[in-house]
């Protein structure tokens, strides 16, 4: 039998993680996917901004902050990082376009000009 995926035991147990290592980069991104997965945005949104605190240069902590902020109808926030991760190197254009979360971003000129600048030019 299959094993049911139960996120609320996932989320209990990093939390205890955190509680005892604040600064545990890796727990604070994972707490920030668990809780944007399970609809909790703004817990989501407070992890994402507590990983760019600790990891200011990480593409990928700016890229998931963009998310949140998204998923939150922060649309100029949320390009502004967005914009922050592709000057970090954040480079996965066919992700972006196809990211749920950033839906509310698609339409923008902003976005659509940040695909542009990961276009390899021929």
């Amino acid at each position: 039998m299959a094993r049911k995926e139960d996120p609320t035991f996932e989320i209990n147990f990093y939390e205890s993680i955190l509680r005892r290592d604040p600064s545990y980069t890796d727990v604070v991104e994972i707490l920030g996917g668990l809780y944007t997965k399970v609809g909790r945005v703004a817990d989501g949104l407070k992890m994402d901004r507590k990983l760019v605190r600790l990891l200011p240069d990480n593409a990928t902590a700016h890229y998931n902050l963009a998310c949140s902020l998204a998923l939150s109808k922060r649309r100029a926030d949320a390009l502004r990082s967005l914009k922050r991760a592709v000057a970090l190197g954040y480079d996965d254009a066919d992700w972006m376009t196809q990211d749920p979360d950033l839906d509310d971003l698609k339409n923008l000129p902003g976005f659509t000009k940040l695909l542009e600048q990961l276009k390899p030019q021929s």
